[in-house]
């Protein structure tokens, strides 16, 4: 078995949309560029986080905490666990193909995979909520512009309880590639997005799996704001031909790695949207 860790990158946790400035600037040679010379720059560093203000994803640089983070202490902001809606979390809940009357549009896929701290052992009963775009590269979202149709059959969201063994296990749509506005023509990865949450709200992580062979990483500035190697790669889920489903749906695997030197990387909190 192969097991993947993620690595993070800062920004939104839905559609990404910011403005495009000078035309020249805002190419896609140009930003190429500031990802290698960024790269360059940072060599050797690995941090808890990508750097907030990472000026090929132009918005980091007008919207990174410019002073001190004030630390909050988890007990006086929230005094109990987390309430997953009024209702336990359902089994089916897992599936995104069958939330709606009809079956969704696009490749069906299988992912799964376990959640580790950093010694290897299994966290039981964690909440695991994805959500992504559809096949089209749209989400269900009012500030999703992007001119993909939307899927009726698909709202592209889904919950988990790991097991025992620390497993998940969704079955959905691969999610295609969309526009995002950072800067001319450019193109975000297909991605699914993952939350866990800990034992309390505030303990909730936040990070992205990535699909193999993608030939937008080399262009994008989230996926390339992680200036460690091992680390982007070990953002890309492994298609793991055992668990893909015969005349149903490919498998991919993804294991989630909580603490230690090879934990996955999630994205910090102040620079979501």
């Amino acid at each position: 078995m192969s097991t993947t860790t993620a690595s993070t990158v800062p920004g939104p946790t839905g559609p990404e949309e910011d403005p495009v400035g000078d035309a020249e600037a805002d190419s896609q040679a140009a930003v190429s560029a500031e990802i290698a010379a960024a790269h360059q720059r940072l060599a050797g560093r690995r941090a808890n986080h990508p750097p907030r203000d990472f000026a090929p994803y132009r918005s980091t640089v007008l919207r990174h905490p410019t002073h001190e983070l004030v630390t909050l202490f988890p007990e006086e902001i929230e005094r109990t666990a987390p309430a997953f809606g009024h209702v336990d979390v359902d089994p089916y809940e897992n599936d995104l193909t069958i939330q709606h009357a009809g079956d969704p549009q696009g490749e069906r896929i299988t992912v799964t995979g376990r959640v580790l701290d950093g010694d290897g052992r299994p966290v039981r009963n964690q909440l695991i909520e994805i959500w992504q775009a559809n096949a089209g590269g749209r989400y269900i979202h009012k500030r999703d512009q992007h001119p993909a149709p939307l899927d009726p059959n698909f709202t592209g969201v889904g919950r988990a309880l790991t097991g025992d063994d620390g497993s998940y296990r969704f079955t959905t749509i691969k999610p295609g590639p969309y526009p995002w506005k950072n800067h001319r023509n450019a193109w975000r990865p297909a991605h699914i997005h993952f939350s866990l949450f800990g034992t309390a709200f505030t303990q909730r992580l936040v990070t992205q799996m990535y699909f193999p062979g993608d030939p937008l990483f080399a262009l994008d500035p989230i996926y390339q704001a992680i200036t460690d190697q091992q680390a982007r790669d070990s953002l890309v889920a492994t298609y793991d031909h055992d668990l893909t489903v015969p005349e149903f749906s490919l498998g991919f695997r993804w294991d989630i790695v909580l603490t230690g030197s090879t934990a996955t990387w999630m994205e910090d909190e102040h620079d979501d949207e």
